[in-house]
């Protein structure tokens, strides 16, 4: 009989959004979350004499950032609902037989800011990759055949 119930959880949880795209969505936003403020402003050098440091520090026209926002802009509203859906699910304010609440909630909340939000959440990849793995999603071959 629990076996039954989980499947009947499983199926529940279908995500509008390919695993692929969360799962790059997760790996942009590590990178993003590994940078670090800036440390001079305006050094005035060759990026090569100082090795490149300036790579890992976060600027206003960070291509990780223009890249994630722009990701997450191209998702359909179903798409973007799940993400926001996924996160809330992965910093444990809902179990995975909430989903469907969880996945409501998220909808009544949509507005044309998500990629902010998302992006503006610290530890947004934990919680992603926490929500998809409540619900029995895993990143783990799509990061073997990435990385």
């Amino acid at each position: 009989m629990q076996g039954e119930s989980t499947r009947v959880e499983a199926d529940e949880a279908t995500l509008t959004v390919s695993l692929e795209k969360v799962c790059f969505i997760i790996i942009e936003a590590r990178e993003f979350d590994a940078k670090d403020e800036i440390t001079e402003p305006d050094p005035g050098s060759n990026p090569s004499d100082d090795k490149e440091v300036s790579v890992l520090e976060e600027h206003p026209d960070d291509p990780v950032v223009e890249e994630l926002t722009s990701l997450i802009n191209s998702l359909s509203e179903d798409e973007q609902i799940d993400l926001v859906a996924l996160t809330w699910l992965g910093r444990d304010d809902y179990g995975a037989a909430d989903w469907s609440a969880v996945r409501e909630e998220a909808a009544r909340a949509h507005n044309n800011r998500t990629a902010e939000y998302l992006i503006g959440t610290p530890l947004v990849a934990d919680f992603l990759e926490e929500g998809l793995s409540k619900l029995g999603y895993s990143c783990g071959e799509f990061e073997i055949n990435r990385l």
